[in-house]
């Protein structure tokens, strides 16, 4: 199984791509831990990388899509992954597609996980750091700071929803629930796109 986990924040992606990995038996790659070892294990797309985070800038698609093609090259994620957090634009699912063709394989399917807007933002405004014992809440979970977040989620990344739809890979999630029920509809979803002969179309 080859997996892109989609979703905006605070819709449990990474609740759930360590859940549904482990039920799969596939890794669960984040892009945050991709970078994290390429910059710490001094890498020389590490190295690059770190440049641009340094600068507070975005990596370039170029480096970030090395990285992954390297990552997806590694023996534990022969037998199959699930990505979190890439591809975040058409332009880098169109590489992740290129690159997974040079090693001869395809995306199984493309969950993505479907949560209200101002769910989301009751998610994210509620989250707390206790600091010096007082609850505190972080800068990126601030109500306004998390519609920008959202809106930039809008921008960049849900035109990917209609992409991998018309390639016919789209399975869409309801993820409002406890957690092991949308686990559940997430794992019926992968069953069904597993039955599905050629999920290229």
């Amino acid at each position: 199984m080859r997996v892109v986990l989609l979703g905006p924040p605070g819709a449990g992606k990474g609740t759930q791509a360590q859940i549904i990995a482990g039920r799969l038996g596939v890794p669960a790659i984040s892009t945050g831990d991709i970078f994290r070892a390429n910059v710490s294990g001094q890498t020389e797309l590490g190295t690059q990388a770190k440049v641009y985070m340094d600068a507070g800038d975005l990596v370039p698609d170029e480096i970030t899509v090395a990285m992954v093609r390297d990552r997806l090259a590694e023996p534990d994620a022969k037998a199959g992954f699930l990505l979190d957090g890439f591809p975040r634009t058409i332009a880098q699912a169109e590489q992740l597609r290129d690159s997974l063709a040079e090693l001869g394989q395809e995306l199984t399917c493309v969950l993505e996980l479907v949560v209200d807007e101002e769910e989301l933002v009751r998610r994210l405004s509620g989250r707390v750091v206790i600091v010096d014992g007082k609850p505190v809440q972080r800068e990126d979970d601030k109500p306004e700071t998390v519609r920008h977040r959202l809106e930039v989620y809008h921008r960049q990344t849900e035109p990917l929803s209609g992409w991998y739809a018309r390639a016919g890979l789209l399975a869409r999630i309801d993820a409002i629930g406890e957690i092991d029920e949308v686990t559940g509809r997430a794992m019926a979803a992968l069953a069904e796109a597993d039955d599905t002969d050629d999920p290229q179309g």
